[in-house]
């Protein structure tokens, strides 16, 4: 009996332990994962990233949705969350079919970005406009109907010097941009040369920027 009770006076801190290290995996699986829709986080996103990109050509993808303020606005943050979590199950499902093999993140607010491998930069137009309706899909909250557009920009990373992800993210967001000031729509980067002023490493007039 007295030998037990060493053993069980061990066994106690160790499964302490056990459910502390449970906990704090669970904290930092919480930590890549953005608590409303489930996708990476933008550093999480970013470290998985950029080690795709040194595998080969990809295709990097910056999302913006258009008229989100307004649906939050005139239907209440619940039906945003709605949009949010409805446009991360359409770029999940993107990125998983036909063995994409893609990863998907929010970045923040409204804003999304993607990562696809390319084998054929043909794809990649019929991804962007694949991702495009989808996106813009109506959609049904609490027996109302509304709907958002969506303005997309890629970046072929083939076309870059070196695969660097912080570049092919600034152009992605270029041509995302231009599309925006066209009405929405999607548009893939032209190169690896910078056409809008940066500011603090971003573009100029981008959220985030001073």
């Amino acid at each position: 009996m007295s030998a037990l009770l060493p053993a069980a006076a061990a066994a106690v801190p160790l499964a302490g332990w056990g459910v502390h290290g449970l906990w704090l995996r669970r904290q930092l699986h919480n930590a890549r994962r953005d608590p409303l829709t489930g996708l990476r986080t933008r550093a999480a996103f970013e470290r998985t990233a950029g080690r795709m990109l040194r595998r080969g050509p990809h295709a990097v993808i910056v999302i913006d949705l258009d008229g989100f303020k307004a649906v939050n606005d005139t239907f209440g943050h619940p039906a945003g969350d709605h949009a949010l979590t409805t446009a991360a199950t359409a770029l999940t499902e993107a990125m998983e079919r036909e063995g994409r093999g893609g990863i998907a993140a929010r970045l923040g607010g409204d804003e999304f970005a993607a990562v696809v491998p390319v084998a054929d930069p043909v794809s990649v137009p019929l991804l962007l406009r694949e991702l495009h309706a989808r996106l813009c899909e109506p959609l049904a909250y609490r027996g109302r109907r509304f709907a958002l557009g969506a303005s997309l920009g890629a970046c072929l990373t083939g076309e870059l010097p070196a695969p660097d992800l912080s570049l092919a993210l600034r152009r992605a967001d270029e041509a995302m941009y231009v599309a925006k000031r066209g009405g929405g729509g999607w548009l893939v980067a032209d190169g690896p040369t910078l056409s809008h002023p940066t500011s603090n490493g971003r573009r100029a007039g981008r959220r985030g920027t001073a």
